[in-house]
């Protein structure tokens, strides 16, 4: 295992913990939170980006234009079984989703979520980094690699560990910005 496949499976990690957390509700208008919700369009289940103009014209306000009007009732049926928790207001041309003000108690809930988002991908980023020392160690062992080599090879893991991790904290900082000051 070398450096860079350990870094490539660490940063995709990272931007799993990104896109999750552009998902995340913050009481701003953010299309990012329609990206799971898929339509039954002609029998194919489709992103709704895929079908439909998508804007935010305010900074509460998404605006969900489909392209052919026939999808609408469907769109709206989806985002409403969607998990996250807008009513659309159906027009019968454009779909507008409203976010309302968030409170102090639902912004603590919201950081608290995204501190767990945060938790568990740092996990993920140590799980790597032991991963990549038990396979530096059987190489040790297998008589591959001197023992210096593996002093040397388990410091620069714990050095690119260590730098992804501080990556983690200043996104969860920012998006904990994001949420505490809207």
């Amino acid at each position: 295992m070398d450096y860079n496949e350990i870094k490539e499976k660490m940063n995709k990690t990272i931007s799993v913990f990104s896109e999750n957390l552009s998902e995340i509700r913050a009481g701003r208008a953010n299309p990012a939170i329609l990206n799971k919700i898929k339509v039954d369009y002609y029998g194919v289940p489709t992103p709704i980006s895929q079908v439909a103009g998508i804007s935010v014209p305010e900074a509460r306000l998404i605006v969900i234009q489909p392209w052919d009007a026939n999808i609408l009732k469907e769109i709206e049926k989806e985002i409403l079984k969607s998990d996250i928790g807008i009513n659309p207001n159906n027009d019968g041309k454009v779909l507008r989703l409203a976010f309302p003000e968030l409170n102090e108690e639902r912004r603590k809930e919201i950081v608290k979520d995204i501190k767990k988002l945060a938790e568990d991908a740092k996990v993920a980023i140590r799980s790597i980094r032991r991963d990549a020392i038990d396979g530096f160690r059987k190489q040790q062992k297998d008589s591959e690699i001197t023992e210096d080599e593996l002093k040397v090879a388990e410091d620069e893991v714990q050095k690119i560990t260590d730098s992804m991790i501080e990556e983690i904290d200043g996104i969860l900082a920012n998006k904990e910005k994001e949420v505490m000051s809207v």
